[in-house]
């Protein structure tokens, strides 16, 4: 449905040297430089997948999708959508493909919501079959009845959101390009925006891009992750292989009957080293264990029951949004676990 080779976009801006004498060199000799925005990216999508397109500001996101939708031309590789070159093929390729820009609305500003959509109803040709399932759906689980007779200009950020969603989403085009659907909305009205793309991708198969900053959006619609950095891919793959390659540490925070005295804590420690995991902190009754490997947990707790007496055991790993946090701060695979000691 989407594969793209090797694309890039280049951009060119003048570089002006600040004050007065900056100003008048420019009129006559202006200097420019090249901006890489995306750069050798490669990437492909199957039919019916959800895929998540995410990286910090400036990473390339809104500019991969607009040279994938044909807005933007690629200064090199090439790009096609549903076997089309989308800036060549953009007329064709805009009948089967559905596109929300975050605050960009298709929507017409002067008209009631309804009639927008009726019109979009009429220049897509939507069989009756699907136009009752999608305008439907939405209606109901956007909760855009009280809505549809206001003008667009009259909308606040969230509720026009959620009618830019229905509207591209109208005709189950077979590829969506969703860029920041979330955005302006409250928690109950992400939950609803979500749960609305999860049945319309499920009923019709459609091949979804999503990008967004909110990673609780990534967590609950998709299956596969590409992580652009500073232009370059960074990583693509499954949610779990993100986390593993990522952030693969667990932790198992165990409560204490008995109080630990330093003595124990060290024997445990030798212990739970032994089993593959790492005491990484200690306090009277509680203990904080690090692993890796798959089974380390099962073992570590068959242990503690035999010579510790626990009361609980949680079992924590660290969230997507600390995982991507890290990842933007530092681009380099995570390091190896090294055992600490006891502190």
């Amino acid at each position: 449905m989407i594969v793209a080779e090797e694309l890039g976009r280049a951009f060119t801006r003048r570089v002006r040297t600040p004050g007065l004498w900056g100003a008048t060199k420019a009129l006559f000799s202006a200097q420019t430089e090249q901006i890489n925005a995306v750069s050798g990216l490669s990437f492909s999508a199957n039919s019916g997948e959800l895929l998540g397109l995410i990286g910090e500001n400036g990473a390339g996101k809104s500019t991969t999708v607009k040279m994938l939708t044909g807005i933007l031309v690629p200064t090199s590789g090439r790009v096609k959508v549903l076997g089309m070159e989308p800036a060549k093929n953009r007329n064709r390729l805009a009948l089967r493909i559905g596109v929300v820009f975050g605050q960009r609305p298709q929507l017409l500003w002067d008209i009631p919501v309804r009639e927008t959509f009726g019109l979009l109803r009429t220049m897509y040709a939507i069989p009756d079959s699907v136009y009752r399932v999608t305008y439907g759906e939405a209606v109901r689980r956007l909760d855009l009845e009280p809505l549809l007779r206001v003008p667009v200009r009259q909308l606040s950020l969230g509720q026009r959101m959620r009618c830019d969603l229905a509207a591209s989403l109208l005709h189950a085009p077979a590829v969506a390009f969703l860029d920041e659907p979330t955005i302006g909305l409250d928690a109950i009205a992400k939950e609803e925006v979500r749960e609305y793309i999860r049945l319309i991708q499920r009923k019709f198969g459609m091949t979804i891009v999503l990008t967004t900053h909110d990673l609780k959006d990534i967590t609950e619609l998709c299956s596969r992750l590409v992580v652009l950095h500073q232009g370059k891919l960074m990583f693509d793959g499954s949610l779990t292989g993100f986390e593993r390659k990522y952030a693969p540490e667990r932790r198992l925070i165990v409560s204490l009957e008995d109080r630990l005295t330093a003595v124990k804590a060290g024997r445990l420690a030798a212990a739970i080293k032994k089993s593959g995991g790492v005491l990484r902190s200690w306090e009277p009754y509680r203990l904080v264990i690090e692993y890796r490997e798959k089974g380390v947990a099962t073992r570590i707790m068959r242990g503690l029951l035999r010579s510790a007496h626990p009361s609980d055991f949680v079992m924590e790993r660290a969230d997507i949004e600390t995982i991507v946090r890290r990842l933007y701060r530092n681009p380099s695979p995570a390091p190896k676990v090294i055992p600490a000691g006891i502190p």
